[in-house]
């Protein structure tokens, strides 16, 4: 049975859903342990144990340095004999993983949509060409080091022995030092994260009518995302932006308002389980990909659509 690392990520002083996610891919394919290095890791390891996690190591760490999170990380993987890391598909995950390749001397593959057991490999199913294709893949080296992208897995509640044990990170090492950390102020729930997403692109016309998005993800938790065309045109900020240069999501539920769905759109929310695309031009590529299409004036569609889902919910 393969040797397992999960790795979680903090944000905002709580634990990030991807790492739930991680843990419980992890407990899948073998016996699976995590690391945590962060603000407050060491009291929100204990989340861990519920998805599967048999021991956590922990570092309490306030500062975020890439180089040496990974050279810790490395450290744990060397002495615990590790043969598979699971990272969630992030910015950061990105960045981890990439240095634990280099420091590890280990294939890495990234934005995992499916895995499958093969002995003593993962295959893994990602996306290819902006997500014009798929390929089945699987690394060669040991350990193998794997990216998955978040919402692609679910989570599955299976109770691991929960050890937490101190890991030491030596912060006086990092190349980089963070000079100062200023977060994007929302209410929201991260893009990443949400089970429904609901964007808008160029047919929305302005930043205000985006109100009419607001106000249907306030009313079933949704996350608001957006074109280039849209961010691009200074109605949105950037850090909504969904896209080959933007954010890739996965949630059960897109829906695209507005969007025309050029490729490098598409890309960042193609693996989504079920697509609803509203555009009034019939032939928006969109509707190539999308499980159910409106075609008709989002000024139309978008209004009705918000109150009938506030008889629903009453």
């Amino acid at each position: 049975m393969a040797n397992i690392l999960a790795i979680g990520e903090i944000s905002g002083g709580a634990l990030k859903k991807a790492s739930k996610e991680v843990v419980s891919v992890g407990k899948k394919f073998g016996d699976v342990s995590a690391v945590l290095i962060g603000e407050n890791a060491s009291s929100l390891a204990k989340e861990l144990i519920a998805f599967g996690a048999d021991t956590i190591y922990t570092a309490d760490i306030k500062e975020y340095a890439g180089d040496v999170y990974a050279k810790a990380i490395a450290e744990l993987v060397k002495s615990k004999s590790i043969d598979i890391i699971f990272i969630p598909h992030s910015q950061t995950g990105r960045e981890i993983s990439a240095r634990l390749g280099a420091v590890l001397n280990a294939g890495v593959i990234s934005d995992a949509v499916e895995l499958k057991d093969e002995g003593d490999s993962i295959i893994v199913k990602k996306p290819v060409y902006s997500g014009k294709c798929f390929v089945e893949m699987k690394a060669k080296s040991n350990p193998q080091i794997i990216t998955i992208r978040p919402n692609s897995q679910g989570i599955v509640e299976n109770a691991g022995a929960g050890n937490i044990e101190n890991i030491s990170v030596d912060m006086s090492s990092a190349k980089v030092k963070m000079l100062s950390f200023e977060a994007a102020s929302s209410e929201r729930i991260p893009l990443s994260e949400a089970d429904i997403v609901i964007s808008g692109g160029r047919g929305m016309k302005s930043g205000e009518n985006f109100k009419l998005l607001e106000e249907f993800a306030d009313q079933v938790k949704a996350g608001i995302g957006a074109s280039r065309a849209a961010v691009d045109s200074d109605w949105v900020e950037h850090n909504l932006q969904v896209g080959q240069t933007g954010q890739t999501v996965s949630p059960n539920v897109y829906i695209a308002v507005g969007i025309s769905g050029a490729i490098q759109h598409l890309a960042g929310m193609g693996s989504s389980k079920y697509i609803v695309a509203i555009n009034k031009d019939p032939d928006a590529p969109i509707f190539k990909v999308a499980t159910y299409g409106i075609v008709d004036d989002l000024f139309n569609v978008m209004p009705a659509f918000n109150e009938e889902i506030k008889k629903i919910r009453g």
